[in-house]
């Protein structure tokens, strides 16, 4: 699965999207029939009627989940549906977001689409949304055991692959030291990253001499790369979520580092994608947020309306360089730098 996916990643974004309002055909696979190849996703031209979806975030902090609220809103727009947005404030709320989830039930929402904070943590919020046939729709974030309707995302140990892949070939066969940045212990998608990078750098001439894990805000994250620099001057790169990234290009400088280690995030951000076209971060793998996110919708209006749906829909990530970056589509990477994420659709 892995390899097929690797090779196809050069294939997809440039091809996926055209605009905000005609985002297809996208290049997706699904993961629930063991397919390797990819295939066109093609959406619905409009709800056959208006059902109110509710959307749970863990946060908008950063511009990857403005990006998913982006997709969101505008493929609930294209359909004709009801969009209601609650955001938990962090990946340390998720009293926040079991509550956002009753507040969802509550409003009677058709469907539920939620990037989940932690998938043992929200489980229970599952079965119960699932009890009432309202359908679940995960979003981005991995969700592995827990019953759901659907599952739309990226297969984070590949995203780590290509990383790693990246270093690798970057050093051609040079003893190098990495240190890692995952993100938050306990959110799946961190670990998922994880994996796929250290098995791709296992007996390699890359060996990871540290691993910090942290929330995904810059301070604590700025925290974790100043205490490894300090261990670690000898470093050759820095690995991590994009937040350890963006806080490693001070750190790194302040610790006279400049010019020696080399930064390659684990996904997008707005701030990876200024910092690569300005040299400061070698390379990152896409998630490609909004074009999930606009599936997510679309899913749950095919689960509502007893239509043919996949269950287990998985992006085809890119790996962007400074050499490929401005060749690629970004229209379902990015949302527009000047949009605010909107918290209700009528």
């Amino acid at each position: 699965m892995k390899a097929g996916i690797i090779a196809g990643a050069l294939l997809c974004l440039s091809c996926s999207v055209s605009s905000a309002a005609d985002w297809w055909p996208a290049k997706v696979y699904n993961q629930g029939d063991g397919a390797q190849a990819s295939f066109d996703y093609v959406p619905l031209d409009k709800a056959e009627k208006k059902w109110s979806l509710c959307v749970l975030f863990p946060h908008v902090k950063d511009s990857m989940w403005v990006a998913a609220a982006y997709g969101a809103v505008g493929e609930a727009k294209r359909l004709g549906v009801k969009l209601t947005l609650l955001q938990a404030g962090g990946y340390e709320n998720l009293p926040k977001q079991i509550s956002q989830f009753d507040d969802c039930v509550a409003a009677k929402s058709d469907a539920i689409i939620t990037g989940a904070i932690s998938e043992a943590g929200m489980a229970k919020k599952f079965e119960e949304g699932l009890a009432k046939k309202i359908p679940q729709i995960m979003l981005i974030n991995p969700v592995a055991d827990a019953p759901v309707t659907a599952k739309v995302s990226v297969d984070y140990p590949v995203l780590g692959n290509l990383a790693a892949d990246y270093i690798l070939k970057n050093y051609s066969g040079k003893q190098i030291s990495v240190s890692a940045f995952p993100g938050p212990q306990g959110s799946g998608w961190a670990e998922g990253f994880y994996k796929g990078f250290e098995e791709t750098l296992s007996g390699s001439t890359a060996k990871i001499v540290d691993t910090k894990w942290g929330d995904t805000g810059v301070a604590v994250q700025l925290k974790l790369v100043e205490d490894s620099l300090e261990t670690y001057p000898d470093v050759s790169v820095l690995w991590g979520a994009p937040p350890a990234v963006e806080a490693a290009v001070g750190a790194v400088d302040n610790a006279g580092l400049g010019g020696k280690v080399d930064l390659v995030s684990s996904y997008e951000n707005q701030a990876m994608l200024d910092l690569l076209r300005k040299g400061d971060v070698k390379a990152f793998p896409t998630l490609a947020p909004v074009l999930e996110a606009r599936i997510a919708v679309d899913t749950a209006v095919r689960a509502l309306e007893g239509k043919d749906f996949h269950k287990a829909v998985m992006i085809v990530p890119e790996m962007l360089s400074k050499d490929n970056v401005d060749k690629t589509n970004l229209d379902n990477v990015f949302a527009p730098r000047d949009w605010q994420p909107v918290y209700s659709v009528d």
